[in-house]
């Protein structure tokens, strides 16, 4: 399993956020470099207790069943709906986005899963540090394999 919490495994991640450039472009889906990179933030961030969202309403009623098909040793489908607070919302500058993900990122091998927050994901709702990182991994790693990285 990749774990995110570990500083081999985290820099395997790094090195390939770095790779991605203002001439990455997506394989599939709507959104550019920029707005991906500050995409992969936003969860990262409320696992870190930065962002507080509400679990909601549809994410009480389908979450912990998506929950076990994300867990899973699949990867993520393509097109998947996403939480609107996750959604990219303006253009975005591409290196200061990529730092700041770096940064949060590399604060998950620095911190480990202690430093994961018991706020509730906004569509699955509370998860285990375990939990976060798999689906941690497994988002960021569709992302990047998205834009070629």
């Amino acid at each position: 399993m990749n774990y995110m919490y570990n500083k081999e495994e985290n820099t395997k991640i790094i090195e390939r956020i770095r790779k991605i450039s203002g001439d990455s472009k997506a394989q599939w889906g709507k959104m550019d470099a920029a707005g991906m990179l500050f995409h992969l933030q936003e969860p990262i961030r409320v696992s870190l207790g930065e962002l507080k969202l509400k679990h909601g309403f549809i994410g009480k009623l389908f979450g912990k069943m998506a929950l076990k098909e994300v867990l899973s040793d699949k990867p993520f489908k393509k097109g998947v709906p996403t939480s609107n607070e996750f959604k990219p919302k303006s253009n975005y500058d591409l290196e200061a986005e990529k730092e700041k993900l770096i940064r949060l990122v590399s604060s998950l091998a620095e911190k480990g899963p202690a430093a994961i927050s018991s706020n509730p994901h906004p569509f699955f709702g509370k998860l285990t540090p375990e939990e976060w990182n798999i689906i941690t991994w497994k988002h960021i790693n569709h992302h990047l394999t998205q834009f070629g990285a």
